[in-house]
C-alpha cells in the first residue's frame, strides 16, 4: 500500500520544524534530568525507529546515539539494508545482533509454534538486547511506538513498548510519514509498507484489517474531539471499523498503564506520588 503524507487528516497537520525542535528538547531534557547522555534504539528499518533516530541524533548528537539492528533468521533481508541505510543517512555505526540462537533456544525449550507467542518472544529478546546494552553503554533506551500502535494495542507488553522515554507516541502513524518526509529522511524507509517484520508476509494494516489513514481519522474524532460512536459514524466512518477502534481502544488500555496497585497506605506507588519532590525535578 502506497502511503502519501498529503493523505493525513488536514487537522493533524502540524508545524512540523517546530513540533521537531519540542520532541528534540523532550529528548535532550528527559536523557540529561536522569543522569544520562546517551540513548540507545533498535533500527528496524522502519519509519518510527528511523524519525526516533533522526530527532535523537538532532538532540544529543550522534556520539551519543546508539543502534542497533536485530534480525531473526526469517526477517526480510529489506529491512537490515534500510536500517543499515539510515544509520549511514544518519552517520551512526549500526552494531548487528541476531537474536536468532536466543529465541530458537527458547522456542525448543517450550514448544512455541504459535505465531503470535514467537513474535511477542522475538519482540521481548530485542528489548532484553536494548536494555543490556543500555547497561553497557550508559544509556536510556529510547522507546520508537507511535500514538496509533498505542491507542490500537499493536504493540508487545515488555516488548517493544518497553523503554525510557518515547520521543514519538504522541504522534499518529500518519503524522510520523509526514514529518519523516518534512525532514527529507530516506524514501525507501517512508514508502514502505510497515511491518513489525515477525513473520513472512506479515503487515501492520494487514493484521489490523484497517488503513493507518483511516485509523488516524477515526482515532483524532474519538480521542482528541471526545466523539461518541455515533457521531463518529454521523461523520461519515463505517460502524464497524469505528466499533473496532473503539473496541481496541477499551481491550488494550491495561498495555497504557504501569500495573495498578492495590492502596493500603496513604502514599502508595503510583497515583500518589505526583509531586515534583517525589520524581526529582
Amino acid at each position: 500500500m502506497s502511503h502519501n503524507p498529503h493523505n493525513i487528516l488536514p487537522e493533524l497537520v502540524l508545524n512540523w520544524d517546530l513540533a521537531g525542535r519540542m520532541l528534540e528538547e523532550f529528548i535532550r531534557k528527559e536523557t540529561t534530568r536522569t543522569g544520562f547522555n546517551k540513548i540507545v534504539l533498535g533500527l528496524s528499518g522502519g519509519m518510527d525507529s528511523a524519525l526516533s533516530a533522526y530527532l535523537a541524533v538532532r538532540a544529543l548528537g550522534k556520539n551519543n546515539v546508539v543502534v542497533l539492528k536485530m534480525p531473526y533468521k526469517t526477517s526480510n533481508p529489506d529491512s537490515a539494508l534500510h536500517a543499515q541505510q539510515m544509520a549511514d543517512f544518519l552517520g551512526l555505526e549500526l552494531t548487528t545482533v541476531d537474536i536468532t540462537p536466543a529465541v530458537e533456544g527458547f522456542f525448543a525449550e517450550r514448544k512455541v509454534t504459535d505465531a503470535v507467542r514467537r513474535g511477542n518472544v522475538m519482540a521481548r529478546m530485542r528489548m532484553i538486547t536494548l536494555y543490556d546494552t543500555a547497561a553497557e553503554k550508559g544509556a536510556l533506551v529510547l522507546g520508537t511506538g507511535n500514538k496509533t500502535e498505542i491507542m490500537l494495542g499493536y504493540s508487545t507488553l515488555f516488548g517493544d513498548a518497553a523503554c525510557s522515554l518515547n520521543a514519538i507516541g504522541d504522534l499518529y502513524k500518519t503524522q510520523v510519514w509526514a514529518m519523516s518526509a518534512h525532514f527529507d529522511l530516506p524514501e525507501t524507509i517512508i514508502a514502505k509498507a510497515p511491518s513489525a517484520d515477525l513473520w513472512s508476509g506479515q503487515t501492520d494494516e494487514g493484521e489490523l484489517g484497517i488503513s493507518y489513514e483511516t485509523a488516524d481519522a477515526i482515532l483524532y474524532y474519538l480521542i482528541d474531539r471526545r466523539f461518541s460512536l455515533e457521531e463518529a459514524v454521523a461523520a461519515g466512518f463505517e460502524e464497524k471499523l469505528v466499533k473496532m477502534i473503539a473496541d481496541r481502544v477499551r481491550k488494550y488500555h491495561f498495555k497504557r498503564v504501569t500495573p495498578p496497585i492495590a492502596k493500603l497506605s496513604p502514599h502508595s506507588v503510583g497515583s500518589d506520588f505526583l509531586y515534583a519532590r517525589d520524581w526529582g525535578s
